[in-house]
């Protein structure tokens, strides 16, 4: 089951062929991740912010968890925190990157489906999405003026993924090893809805 469904995912990104029939990078993008579909794997922060010691202390396990023919849903649990999930879309000029945040109890947190588009075909390893207007107006709505020149990245190789935050005084990266699978941890609450 789970071959075929790769096989539809690979197939429909394929049909985004670049010139003389290659697939493009950002179709070789979402492929890679899409062959961990149903994997998680543990990984650390590689950054010294030191707005990012709560999360170098907990364990960071990303999941590979469900894989359309144009999306894929990777949560990011920090410890007990299952309140993330990178959100990848296919579109027609590039690929989407949201961050769908929610309570314990499923319902949306106020701040949630930020993110961006690509703005450059990237490669094959490394996509960049600086953020839309849309997360722009909603980081403004609520006093989180600092965020509006963020732009996210994520890289994919045979040996490791890594998810980004740039903007003027502030990095985070945090990296997975992706030839040690783990076990998913357990989803409290229907993300997939």
């Amino acid at each position: 089951m789970r071959a075929a469904l790769l096989a539809t995912v690979a197939l429909a990104l394929t049909g985004c062929a670049g010139q003389g029939g290659a697939p493009d990078p950002q179709d070789r993008f979402m492929q890679a991740i899409a062959a961990h579909c149903g994997k998680a794997f543990a990984g650390r922060v590689v950054t010294t912010d030191p707005a990012d010691a709560s999360f170098a202390g907990q364990k960071l396990v990303m999941h590979v968890a469900a894989c359309e023919a144009d999306r894929i849903r990777i949560p990011f649990h920090v410890g007990d925190d299952h309140s993330r999930t990178w959100v990848l879309t296919r579109t027609a000029s590039g690929v989407r990157l949201k961050h769908d945040h929610r309570h314990q109890d499923g319902t949306s947190d106020v701040l949630t489906m930020y993110g961006g588009d690509t703005a450059t075909p990237g490669t094959a390893e490394r996509q960049d999405f600086p953020v839309d207007a849309d997360s722009i107006a909603l980081f403004r709505a609520n006093d989180r003026a600092g965020s509006v020149t963020n732009v996210w990245a994520m890289e994919v190789t045979p040996t490791r993924f890594a998810y980004e935050l740039r903007r003027p005084g502030r990095h985070f990266r945090v990296e997975f090893d992706l030839t040690a699978p783990i076990a998913p941890p357990p989803m409290p609450w229907g993300w997939q809805d």
